[in-house]
């Protein structure tokens, strides 16, 4: 059996999508149009939402968004992922929420702590979302010593981890990058969060690992950050992808990727910078506009890996976001119509 071309390595979650009454965001305290990470207050609300609800089960965190988004734009069984849950009924819907989506999960599972979830509570058209890392937090390099999990790694063309398992498992990244390397695979990374370039226990780690980055995705709040940390006096999008491309590299140079939601996405590579236009999409359509950066990277690494030129990596990216964005969380049609 051929190995999958595209392997991602970040934070699993199970997403628990339920429409509430204003009741239940009273009791937990949730307001609609914000993210939260769980207090001991929220703890309880999972269970609730499963045992009063017609919850949906989605599998969510950012790296398993942008492979089930890939997966779906590609043949089958061309994706892998890898992460850690929990050994309990979440940790069971979660793998059959990614193996409904095609994408082949290969999860650390720990016995004591619960996998992690994401509460999405919908009020009208309204939502309000709530994380608990959960086992997500407890994943360990030495899952990767497991023989059949290395091989994966091994087996892969295109590795995508972003930023957010900085916080989890920086020597999981350097193992993978480093592997990437010595087999002249692409790796590739994201900026993910403004507080990844902000605390410097998670920027060090950052930096350590850039070398080693073939593409690194961003978005312009998330560049701006970046740049900040670096010091570079600049506000300017294009600046800062030229200045990141240009970063020390052990490999062959470095594509920067940054998306701008509706305005053009920016791309630098070799010394040049790039403008991709977004087409344009109808307002009244909109639904949510979480998942939209995952799914951009989805569709780009989807074509990435065919060995398709920038400019239909780019245009996949942008379909990608363009579907997800008109759905309710990160969820797709049955079939993708690109190109």
């Amino acid at each position: 059996m051929t190995s999958p071309a595209l392997l991602g390595c970040g934070n699993p979650l199970l997403d628990i999508s339920a429409e509430v009454p204003q009741s239940f965001l009273d009791k937990y305290d949730v307001k609609v149009n914000n993210a939260i990470l769980a207090e001991e207050k929220h703890l309880p609300m999972y269970e609730e939402l499963k045992s009063s609800f017609p919850a949906e089960f989605i599998a969510g965190g950012a790296t398993q968004n942008s492979i089930r988004v890939a997966q779906w734009m590609l043949p089958a069984g061309s994706t892998a992922y890898i992460g850690c849950i929990g050994k309990d009924d979440f940790g069971n819907e979660l793998k059959r929420a990614v193996a409904a989506d095609g994408v082949a999960a290969h999860y650390l599972e720990d016995e004591t702590t619960p996998t992690g979830t994401c509460a999405v509570v919908i009020n009208g058209k309204e939502r309000g979302l709530v994380a608990n890392l959960g086992a997500a937090n407890k994943y360990q390099a030495s899952h990767l010593e497991n023989e059949s999990v290395w091989n994966v790694v091994k087996g892969a063309k295109v590795v995508y981890i972003a930023g957010f398992f900085l916080t989890v498992s920086p020597p999981s990244i350097m193992k993978i990058a480093s592997e990437a390397k010595e087999a002249n695979k692409t790796f590739c990374m994201n900026l993910s969060a403004a507080f990844l370039s902000e605390v410097p226990i998670f920027f060090d780690a950052m930096m350590k690992a850039m070398p080693l980055v073939d593409i690194l995705f961003g978005n312009e709040d998330e560049a701006a950050a970046f740049a900040k940390a670096n010091k570079w006096d600049t506000t300017d999008i294009k600046e800062i992808a030229r200045k990141a491309s240009e970063l020390p590299s052990e490999k062959n140079g470095r594509m920067v990727v940054f998306t701008q939601g509706a305005s053009a996405t920016i791309v630098a590579r070799d010394g040049k910078v790039e403008e991709f236009a977004v087409s344009k999409i109808d307002p009244d359509q909109i639904v949510d506009t979480n998942g939209a950066g995952d799914a951009f990277v989805g569709g780009f690494l989807s074509q990435l890996v065919l060995g398709k030129p920038l400019e239909t990596s780019v245009a996949a990216g942008h379909y990608a976001a363009g579907v997800i964005i008109c759905r309710s969380g990160c969820t797709f049609p049955e079939k993708p119509s690109f190109p």
